[in-house]
Protein backbone atom coordinates (compact mmCIF):
# COMPACT_ATOMS: atom_id res chain seq x y z
CA UNK A 1 0.00 0.00 0.00
CA UNK A 2 1.01 3.66 -0.26
CA UNK A 3 0.31 6.99 1.24
CA UNK A 4 0.65 10.46 -0.12
CA UNK A 5 0.92 13.44 2.06
CA UNK A 6 3.42 16.35 3.67
CA UNK A 7 5.48 15.50 6.76
CA UNK A 8 4.61 16.76 9.51
CA UNK A 9 6.56 15.61 12.43
CA UNK A 10 9.74 12.76 12.77
CA UNK A 11 10.61 11.59 16.26
CA UNK A 12 14.07 10.73 17.45
CA UNK A 13 15.68 7.71 17.04
CA UNK A 14 14.46 4.81 19.78
CA UNK A 15 16.91 2.36 20.82
CA UNK A 16 16.03 -0.63 23.23
CA UNK A 17 18.35 -2.53 25.44
CA UNK A 18 17.39 -5.46 22.66
CA UNK A 19 18.97 -3.66 20.09
CA UNK A 20 15.81 -2.66 18.08
CA UNK A 21 15.46 0.98 16.38
CA UNK A 22 12.44 2.91 15.33
CA UNK A 23 11.56 6.23 14.46
CA UNK A 24 8.33 7.41 14.34
CA UNK A 25 7.19 9.70 11.25
CA UNK A 26 3.78 11.36 11.53
CA UNK A 27 2.08 12.15 7.72
CA UNK A 28 -0.68 14.70 7.07
CA UNK A 29 -2.91 13.16 3.91
CA UNK A 30 -3.76 15.35 1.30
CA UNK A 31 -7.86 14.92 1.11
CA UNK A 32 -10.99 16.82 2.20
CA UNK A 33 -10.48 15.94 5.34
CA UNK A 34 -6.84 15.52 6.05
CA UNK A 35 -5.54 12.56 8.49
CA UNK A 36 -2.49 12.36 10.91
CA UNK A 37 -1.05 9.12 10.10
CA UNK A 38 1.69 7.57 12.51
CA UNK A 39 4.01 5.25 10.60
CA UNK A 40 6.73 3.33 12.25
CA UNK A 41 9.84 2.65 10.52
CA UNK A 42 12.26 0.15 11.85
CA UNK A 43 15.86 -1.23 12.27
CA UNK A 44 17.40 -0.83 8.64
CA UNK A 45 14.35 1.49 7.42
CA UNK A 46 14.80 4.20 10.14
CA UNK A 47 18.04 5.31 7.82
CA UNK A 48 15.44 6.35 4.56
CA UNK A 49 14.09 9.37 6.87
CA UNK A 50 16.89 11.08 6.78
CA UNK A 51 16.82 11.78 3.70
CA UNK A 52 13.88 13.69 4.26
CA UNK A 53 12.42 17.19 6.91
CA UNK A 54 9.32 18.05 8.28
CA UNK A 55 7.26 20.00 5.11
CA UNK A 56 8.23 17.79 2.45
CA UNK A 57 5.20 16.00 0.27
CA UNK A 58 6.57 12.29 0.20
CA UNK A 59 5.04 8.98 -0.99
CA UNK A 60 5.36 6.10 1.83
CA UNK A 61 4.90 2.30 0.78
CA UNK A 62 3.57 0.70 3.80
CA UNK A 63 2.38 -2.76 5.27
CA UNK A 64 -0.03 -3.24 7.80
CA UNK A 65 0.51 -5.56 10.73
CA UNK A 66 -1.50 -6.48 13.70
CA UNK A 67 -0.94 -8.46 17.08
CA UNK A 68 -2.74 -9.89 19.57
CA UNK A 69 -2.28 -9.42 22.97
CA UNK A 70 -3.62 -11.53 26.24
CA UNK A 71 -4.14 -9.29 29.45
CA UNK A 72 -3.12 -10.80 33.11
CA UNK A 73 -7.24 -11.10 33.25
CA UNK A 74 -7.30 -13.34 30.36
CA UNK A 75 -8.91 -10.61 27.53
CA UNK A 76 -7.55 -10.78 24.38
CA UNK A 77 -6.79 -7.23 22.56
CA UNK A 78 -5.35 -6.22 19.06
CA UNK A 79 -3.46 -3.96 17.74
CA UNK A 80 -2.33 -2.52 14.45
CA UNK A 81 0.29 -0.49 13.18
CA UNK A 82 1.36 0.79 9.81
CA UNK A 83 5.29 -0.18 8.77
CA UNK A 84 7.22 1.82 6.04
CA UNK A 85 9.52 0.40 4.25
CA UNK A 86 9.96 2.97 1.57
CA UNK A 87 9.86 6.48 1.15
CA UNK A 88 10.02 8.73 -2.17
CA UNK A 89 9.58 12.46 -2.84
CA UNK A 90 6.37 12.57 -4.16
CA UNK A 91 6.43 12.53 -8.25
CA UNK A 92 3.41 14.66 -8.41
CA UNK A 93 5.23 17.08 -6.87
CA UNK A 94 7.74 17.79 -9.55
CA UNK A 95 5.22 16.85 -11.97
CA UNK A 96 3.01 20.14 -11.13
CA UNK A 97 5.79 22.45 -11.73
CA UNK A 98 6.04 21.52 -15.68
CA UNK A 99 2.33 21.33 -15.24
CA UNK A 100 2.27 25.24 -13.69
CA UNK A 101 4.55 26.59 -16.74
CA UNK A 102 2.40 24.88 -19.27
CA UNK A 103 -0.44 27.03 -18.50
CA UNK A 104 1.61 30.14 -18.68
CA UNK A 105 2.94 28.96 -22.21
CA UNK A 106 -0.35 28.13 -23.11
CA UNK A 107 -1.67 31.17 -21.87
CA UNK A 108 0.04 32.88 -24.68
CA UNK A 109 -2.12 31.54 -27.72
CA UNK A 110 -4.91 32.14 -25.68
CA UNK A 111 -3.63 35.70 -25.48
CA UNK A 112 -3.60 35.35 -29.13
CA UNK A 113 -7.47 33.73 -29.98
CA UNK A 114 -8.16 36.60 -27.86
CA UNK A 115 -6.42 39.25 -30.38
CA UNK A 116 -8.23 37.20 -33.26
CA UNK A 117 -11.69 37.64 -32.01
CA UNK A 118 -10.85 41.49 -31.35
CA UNK A 119 -9.39 41.92 -34.71
CA UNK A 120 -13.05 40.62 -35.95
CA UNK A 121 -14.61 43.67 -33.64
CA UNK A 122 -12.08 45.85 -35.54
CA UNK A 123 -13.71 44.52 -39.06
CA UNK A 124 -15.99 46.93 -39.73
CA UNK A 125 -18.73 43.90 -40.58
CA UNK A 126 -22.48 45.58 -41.45
CA UNK A 127 -23.87 42.35 -39.92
Amino acid sequence: MELTGTIKKISDLQTFASGFQKKELVLLTEEQYPQPINIEFTQDKVDLLNAHKVGDKVKVHINIRGREWTSPQGEVKYFNSIVGWRMEKDASTDFNEPTQASPSQSGTPATENKNVFAEDEDDDLPF
